[in-house]
């Protein structure tokens, strides 16, 4: 937002004053009137990258109430976005044409910071662009200061939950950037989030992200070496379960996404560990925050290991395996010891 002493044309303070209109119908500030539901619905969100995640958060959009306007690389994406009720624009310039909000959820932050240098320029001042994608923190900076640079309040909001969480709008959104940018955010994000979480400034959302998929990846693996260990000595799934789901050893990674089958049927082990969060995706967010780590000279050995070992399975064809099946490599090791 420009300052009062800034040099833009009155034409250019009416169009953003426009702007800021269409986003307090969206996103009130706590000083404004009371907005109804039935106004909230009245935001243009542009929505760019349809994959997994995405895909199932733009419909969630659309359920909201919102109106659309997605678009993918991917023909399929593009056609199952249509299915969900979005309207699919030729290009990412062309979804953002006219837009309240703006939200990407791409690979990496080259993607990010390649799809922002397209748009951020055709938003109008005083919209909002927020990126879901989890990124290296440097990265999610540069693209902050990119829509400083052009007027446009911007947010990272990485996610946790997969691809269940992203259908079943009950994402944590982890988030990044200033007060009055968040607060504008927040509306659009309790459409497909259960858990709003303002971490601090630009990157601050990829920081927590990063550290948190740190936690995940060290705990699932220690969570499957008990397992592992415990069939060695005749222990059944169900009862370490019952012990340590209730005692010092309970965690997520246990209680939640248990890397055998039985003790929760919800699982992925129940399902031949068809992916809610692949492999892979585990291996890149180790590996950022070991680049992160680096970085910042913070020493991360249990990290650094947990990607060692996430590495190793990805490299032995089991990228597409979701995380929990690490139990599966775990295992193997045993007579490599």
């Amino acid at each position: 937002m420009p300052s009062a002493n800034s040099s833009f044309s009155h034409k250019g303070r009416r169009e953003e004053q426009k702007a800021c209109s269409r986003l307090n119908l969206v996103f009130p500030c706590s000083n404004q009137r009371n907005v109804s539901a039935e106004e909230t619905t009245m935001a243009t969100i542009a929505f760019i990258g349809l994959g997994n995640m995405g895909g199932p958060m733009a419909a969630n959009l659309v359920k909201a109430g919102h109106k659309v306007v997605a678009f993918d690389l991917v023909e399929a994406s593009r056609n199952q976005a249509k299915a969900d009720g979005a309207s699919i624009a030729d290009s990412a310039p062309a979804a953002v044409k006219g837009a309240d909000v703006v939200v990407t959820m791409l690979p990496a932050g080259k993607h990010v910071l390649g799809v922002w240098n397209e748009v951020v320029p055709a938003m109008t001042k005083g919209t909002l662009i927020i990126d879901s994608s989890t990124i290296d923190v440097e990265s999610a900076r540069a693209a902050h200061a990119l829509a400083a640079k052009h007027g446009v309040l911007s947010v990272d909001a990485p996610v946790s939950g997969g691809t269940g969480g992203a259908k079943g709008a009950t994402l944590t959104f982890m988030c990044g950037g200033e007060e009055k940018a968040f607060a504008a955010a927040k509306p659009v994000l309790e459409n497909m989030g259960k858990k709003i979480v303002h971490c601090g400034g630009a990157g601050a959302g990829q920081a927590a992200k990063i550290c948190n998929n740190m936690i995940l990846g060290i705990s699932m693996i220690a969570v499957s070496e008990a397992f592992a260990l415990g069939e060695k000595l005749g222990l059944s799934h169900q009862a370490l379960f019952d012990v340590a789901s209730t005692s010092s050893g309970q965690c997520w990674s246990l209680t939640t996404y248990c890397p055998v089958p039985g003790p929760v049927p919800t699982s992925p082990a129940n399902n031949d560990y068809k992916p809610g969060f692949a492999s892979a995706l585990m291996v890149k967010d180790l590996t950022l925050a070991q680049d992160a780590a680096k970085a910042a000279g913070a020493a991360t050995p249990l990290g650094k290991h947990a990607q060692e070992i996430y590495q190793s399975f990805d490299a032995a064809g089991q990228g597409g395996v979701d995380f929990s099946g690490i139990i599966k490599h775990v295992r193997s090791l045993a007579g490599k010891a």
